[in-house]
């Protein structure tokens, strides 16, 4: 009874539990607590008047582990891009396939840019416009999202030609959301996200038609 006992609470052989899945989860967990935590405070106080010991003052890490995700406070801002980028794909990738690539992106873009707070939105855009260690940045974050667009399209053809007519409409629905954001801001994001996504593209067609 004894053996047996204590051999139902070993793990079944084949089967130890995952601590490599439980680590990274947690590390997951953690570099997104640090990235809520710096666009947070980067809102309420400004880039430049943000510590590296007040994000992690906030996000509960000490500042040896803030060093650990991140090298400084531009890094936060590219990782909120990435994972946009990200959503992005997600997004495009789900469309259906009867759309044409152009109507992908579209609608793939109005998508993630719903799920923004425009007032945030807004904010982070000025926040990147006014300082110029983050104006580097936010061109890093339009090759991301033209990377991240091109890929999420180029799954959706199967041939040489598709991935090409991929990356083609990815620099220009890219282009037209640079132009249409600064437009967006110059006129005091009045404007829904999704609503501006939409004026954008219809301007797309106007040109390409």
């Amino acid at each position: 009874m004894k053996a047996s006992k204590v051999a139902r609470k070993l793990p079944a052989k084949g089967k130890a539990p995952d601590t490599t899945g439980l680590r990274q989860r947690k590390q997951q967990e953690t570099r997104a607590r640090l990235t809520r935590a710096a666009m947070t405070l980067f809102l309420e106080r400004g880039f430049e008047a943000t510590t590296i010991d007040d994000i992690a003052a906030a996000a509960e890490v000490s500042r040896r582990s803030f060093f650990h995700y991140f090298a400084s406070k531009e890094d936060v801002v590219t990782a909120w891009q990435e994972n946009a980028a990200d959503a992005l794909v997600e997004e495009i990738v789900a469309r259906p396939a009867d759309e044409s690539m152009l109507t992908a992106a579209e609608n793939a873009i109005a998508a993630v840019v719903k799920r923004l707070d425009p007032a945030e939105a807004a904010a982070m855009s000025r926040l990147k416009r006014d300082n110029p260690a983050l104006q580097a940045r936010d061109q890093l974050k339009y090759e991301t999202i033209e990377r991240a667009l091109a890929e999420g399209l180029a799954q959706r053809g199967r041939t040489r030609s598709d991935r090409q007519k991929a990356r083609l409409v990815a620099m220009i629905a890219t282009g037209a959301m640079r132009v249409g954001g600064d437009s967006w801001i110059g006129d005091g994001a009045r404007e829904k996200p999704e609503a501006f996504v939409k004026r954008t593209f219809d301007a797309i067609r106007a040109i390409l038609t």
